[in-house]
């Protein structure tokens, strides 16, 4: 695993918000705003855009966490910027906070979690709890 960041380093992605984004469960639509579940996904990507340039060739990172508070609403064609900040980095674990906003107002914030680990090790682990 390699260490090209100090703890504070930040990486930004932005995401515009789409119908495949919105509230909805099996019942059908809850409402037309982008998704609790879908604002992790992205934020979860947030984080793994550290861990992209820390993996050495033969590793992978796995999530192990993520937290997501939700703040306000963010609607349908609208733009939502994640900056993700290096929290930690334990041995092989690379936590990140992060924070979304769009126009100006926090649409959500918390922390992801996520482990570097040998793609054969990985490999194994998965195999045997199939």
């Amino acid at each position: 695993m390699k260490q090209p960041f100090k703890l504070g380093d930040k990486k930004v992605f932005s995401h515009t918000v789409t119908t495949e984004d919105i509230a909805r469960f099996e019942s059908g639509e809850v409402h037309p705003v982008y998704s609790t579940f879908a604002l992790a996904r992205d934020a979860e990507w947030s984080g793994r855009l550290f861990v992209l340039e820390m993996k050495e060739d033969d590793e992978e990172g796995i999530g192990t966490g993520i937290t997501v508070t939700h703040c306000s609403p963010a609607f349908v064609g609208q733009e939502v910027v994640f900056t993700a900040s290096l929290f930690e980095v334990n041995r092989n674990e690379v936590v990140t906070d992060y924070t979304a906003t769009s126009n100006g107002r926090i649409i959500a914030e918390g922390r992801q979690w996520q482990k570097i680990l040998k793609k054969e090790n990985l490999s194994a682990l998965f195999s045997k709890l199939q």
